[in-house]
């Protein structure tokens, strides 16, 4: 039997509120996915290798809006890089450059 994989939250949380219940719920099915290490798809896994090797950007629609969940796979846990409400098509630069920080400040202390 596989272990799951750790969470480990770098930054934001999954919780209600600001999360609708179904929203969290669905917001923690993905992510449990994430951590028994099965494959990842699109969607609501979308890659961001602009972010690094094995980084995902989460969608999860909520009632009134869409949250996006940046998460990075690594080989015995998954980092929760940043948590936010989707307002735009594109992630924006300040959002993948807080993530690519935090990623490299991870690997560091690792």
């Amino acid at each position: 039997m596989v272990k799951d994989k750790a969470l480990i939250w770098l930054s934001g949380e999954i919780k209600t509120p600001p999360f609708g219940e179904k929203a969290r719920k669905e917001a923690g099915f993905y992510l449990r996915i994430a951590q028994k290490g099965l494959q990842l798809s699109n969607p609501p896994f979308d890659p961001m290798p602009e972010i690094g090797k094995n980084c995902f950007d989460l969608h999860v629609r909520d009632s009134d809006k869409t949250w996006r969940i940046i998460i990075h796979i690594d080989t015995d846990c998954v980092i929760i890089l940043e948590v936010f409400v989707k307002k735009t098509q594109k992630t924006p630069e300040k959002v993948k450059k807080v993530c690519i920080k935090r990623l490299k400040r991870y690997k560091e202390i690792t």
